[in-house]
């Protein structure tokens, strides 16, 4: 299956729901770290070993289970081209180690690119589920439940003290990494911030830019994910990310409306001057395009705009980045071509929305 059935198209199909608080949490993420029994992980293992964790692993998504979670296709990472591998990257469906340095590496992607498997990343399996919106208990319940397919197929490393057993000591346990892509223009225009990054990890979760560990914050997007994985149960994990995500909403709504209360015609014309930038720009690096883009969507909820819709909104957080613009043009482009067709396709779009 090649890789461009995922990669022709910006928008996965599970980006088209909604979702609950949607208008601040723009995805829920579960991912599940696994490794074979009496196998090296993926950092030590040998050529032989690694194909042979993928074909096994492989085998598993034409098993009945499998079927009834739905349609799957598999892509290899040999197959791919450094570009397709991008795009993937831009659209969370792979990570960008999987990219970057797998030997014998694939991923399993579901029709709606909702569920993405990762053969020979970090870790041997990594099943990683995405919803709209603020749902980790349904990102969860579909991670777990392709997690249980696995489990009945191929014998997991495991020890009775520890849990699951992982590349990095951190994953140790349950091996789950819970998550929510969250929205805060407000709480960074009020200077809030600042002061709620020491709170949220001083309750054992980690705040990452768009991109996960290692990358930075981008259009006021954070990523708050949990930091423990020992010595918690599933459930605990998952209810203590809920309920400090729940918190960061309700602070973000109440920024909201203090920056509407206490300043609204600037905060009015932020919004405006970025929307007249993006139709009208000529050049359009990627850092200002996420900003300008951050202010409309605040627009869009405030309901200071009505003219474009949220879909087209995360379509071009994602067409804008680099990877996606050299696939939609069909050739590598030099950085100055690159904010050039960045802020055609910007106003391109947002004139047909």
């Amino acid at each position: 299956m090649e890789a461009h059935k995922f990669t022709e198209k910006a928008l996965s199909e599970w980006m088209r729901g909604r979702g609950p608080d949607s208008d601040i949490v723009i995805s829920s993420r579960v991912r599940i770290a696994r490794n074979l029994d009496n196998l090296p992980f993926p950092m030590l293992a040998t050529n032989q070993q690694s194909k042979e964790i993928l074909e096994r692993l492989s085998q598993v998504v034409q098993v009945k289970g499998m079927k009834e979670i739905g349609n799957f296709s598999e892509v290899l990472l040999a197959d791919m081209s450094e570009l397709d591998k991008r795009v993937l990257v831009e659209k969370h469906l792979i990570s960008p180690n999987l990219a970057n340095e797998s030997r014998n590496g694939a991923v399993i992607i579901s029709d709606n690119e909702a569920a993405s498997i990762m053969i020979n990343e970090e870790d041997h399996l990594r099943i990683q589920c995405l919803y709209p919106g603020f749902q980790l208990e349904e990102a969860w319940d579909l991670a777990s439940r392709i997690d249980d397919v696995f489990e009945e197929q191929v014998d997991y490393a495991f020890d009775e003290s520890r849990g699951y057993l992982t590349s990095c000591p951190t994953n140790v346990g349950t091996g789950i990494r819970a998550s929510v892509m969250i929205h805060l223009p407000a709480l960074v225009l009020t200077q809030q911030m600042n002061r709620l990054l020491p709170a949220i990890t001083q309750v054992g979760l980690a705040v990452r830019g768009i991109y996960g560990e290692g990358s930075e914050s981008i259009g006021n997007l954070f990523q708050i994910s949990n930091q423990i994985t020992l010595g918690q149960s599933e459930k605990e994990i998952i209810d203590n990310l809920h309920s400090v995500a729940r918190q960061i909403i309700e602070h973000e709504k109440a920024a909201r409306e203090k920056i509407m209360l206490e300043s609204p015609i600037r905060i009015k014309d932020r919004i405006r001057r970025s929307f007249g930038i993006l139709t009208h720009a000529e050049v359009m690096d990627s850092k200002e395009a996420s900003q300008r883009l951050s202010d409309v969507r605040l627009g869009l909820d405030l309901g200071l705009i009505d003219h474009v819709s949220s879909d087209v909104l995360n379509e071009l957080i994602v067409m804008s980045q680099t990877g996606f613009l050299q696939q939609v043009y069909g050739r590598k482009l030099n950085t100055e071509e690159r904010d050039i067709y960045r802020a055609a396709l910007i106003r391109d779009k947002l004139s047909k929305s």
